[in-house]
């Protein structure tokens, strides 16, 4: 018999061994934005202030992932983030943590069902037929929208029958990812040309106007360590080793998106870059001199689309199911499958919006992007926030993965989440869009009127209840 099958009916399968949670979170963050960002990356803000961008956001969200490393090896239940502000900051602020990040993860798997077709268009160009509507100057054809909505339904079907059949699927396309940005990478450090770095920074934005262009992009490109902690309960793995896989697989991103667009500046000049709709892959075409190549790297964004869609659908699923579990949604949506083991209602609900996303065309790619990344920000703020707050007033707290300096990195975590923040606000050269503010007040508005409802059926104090039922669930918290 698995533990799968062998797992308590009101239980997830605790299945996810080390390998399977570095692609899972790895996979995460890779996705497939490099594939068609990385061009823009570098005309906003010039290779090297891009470059600078992703080292400097990537510090930021090393810092943040400390915070969460720590706090996944102290409380690994599903969930993550909505356990650690309850712990800290109480039950409202625990919605609205988790409610936030949902919306970065929905807006993750939507954006994969929006970048399928898209990269599939150039594999086999002219294949969108069937003119539907134009949105934003795009006209949304009818076989593009059905080849997105397809690759919903199968990702969903996936998670759905089971966290080991999509940790296997994790792992051997995230292998051929990074087989494929080896070759590249290292192809473009000896072919490459240093000249065709230049301009190292913008030149119309200045030095610090790009590289604010590409940090807003940064949180969003980073999301998916985060979902170690949201499949906590479903890892099979001592505590403190849950906090340092999640800090090796941010690390491993950081290098990822850097050697990326410096591959890319080796190879393309500023008029290349310009031509080109998918930079990387006609970077990778310029490495090795063949349309093979070209072929490959879109290959290996399309792996990037599975790996970042088949992780989120995890994340997602497991982030409402966790609100609905602790009576802060309905609690259908907190049903598990009996045989499977999967929150069935909750990956439903992510399919249904994933599959909605394609009717709104490519220009919904930046949309989601900006809406989430404010989401996902805010969420960083909460958990760096309840860092803080326990340590001061757990201390004794067990904490098998416990970071140094804990008050200089919780304040500055804090410090830092604040200002991502401040760069999506009015004012701001990379402020939201009114689209943009659309979707994220849409999102918390519904979750805000689910949140009054769930809470005049089920009241506080069963949630209380159940959130001290799952701090009482591992072997750290025998009397709680």
């Amino acid at each position: 018999m698995t533990q799968e099958s062998a797992a308590e009916p009101n239980q997830l399968a605790r299945v996810l061994a080390r390998k399977d949670v570095l692609a899972l979170a790895f996979g995460a963050m890779i996705g497939w934005g490099w594939i068609v960002l990385t061009g823009s990356w570098i005309q906003s803000a010039g290779s090297l202030g891009a470059i600078t961008a992703f080292l400097i956001g990537g510090l930021i969200i090393v810092l943040v992932g400390l915070t969460y490393a720590e706090l996944a090896s102290a409380m690994p239940q599903v969930g993550g983030e909505h356990v650690y502000s309850y712990r800290a900051l109480g039950h409202f602020a625990s919605f609205l943590c988790t409610w936030a990040i949902t919306l970065g993860y929905v807006s993750v798997v939507a954006f994969e069902a929006v970048a399928l077709p898209t990269v599939v268009e150039h594999l086999f160009p002219g294949y969108a037929v069937g003119h539907l509507w134009t949105i934003a100057d795009w006209d949304v054809q009818a076989t593009w929208v059905a080849v997105g909505v397809a690759g919903s339904v199968l990702m969903m079907w996936v998670n759905y029958v089971g966290i080991r059949t999509a940790a296997l699927l994790q792992k051997l396309v995230t292998l051929l990812i990074l087989v494929v940005g080896i070759m590249f990478i290292t192809g473009a450090l000896f072919q490459g040309n240093a000249a065709t770095m230049e301009p190292l920074f913008s030149v119309e934005e200045g030095v610090v106007g790009g590289i604010m262009l590409v940090i807003i992009m940064v949180p969003f490109m980073f999301v998916g360590f985060d979902v170690i902690p949201q499949a906590a309960e479903e890892i099979n793995l001592p505590f403190r080793e849950i906090g340092r896989v999640l800090m090796i697989s941010v690390i491993m991103a950081v290098f990822w998106y850097s050697l990326i667009i410096l591959g890319t500046a080796l190879m393309l000049n500023p008029d290349q870059l310009a031509a080109s709709s998918l930079a990387v892959p006609d970077a990778m075409q310029a490495v090795f001199q063949a349309p093979w190549a070209g072929k490959l790297m879109i290959l290996a964004g399309i792996a990037g689309i599975v790996t970042s869609w088949n992780a989120f659908y995890v994340g997602g699923s497991r982030a409402i199911y966790a609100l609905a579990h602790s009576g802060m949604l309905p609690a259908w949506l907190a049903k598990l499958h009996p045989k499977h083991r999967t929150p069935t209602n909750a990956i439903l609900v992510m399919g249904i919006l994933s599959s909605i996303a394609p009717f709104f065309g490519r220009p919904a790619l930046v949309w989601l992007v900006v809406a989430g990344g404010l989401g996902i920000v805010i969420a960083y703020l909460f958990v760096a926030i309840s860092f803080v707050v326990l340590r001061r007033r757990e201390p004794e707290m067990p904490r098998p993965f416990r970071v140094r300096h804990g008050k200089l990195v919780g304040s500055l975590s804090i410090l830092l989440s604040l200002a991502l923040i401040a760069l999506y606000m009015p004012g701001s050269p990379s402020a939201l869009a009114p689209v943009e503010w659309l979707m994220f007040a849409g999102w918390m508005l519904i979750g805000l009127a689910l949140y009054v409802w769930a809470r005049k059926r089920y009241g506080i104090a069963y949630s209380d209840r159940m959130m001290m039922r799952e701090l009482a669930g591992t072997d750290l918290y025998p009397g709680r």
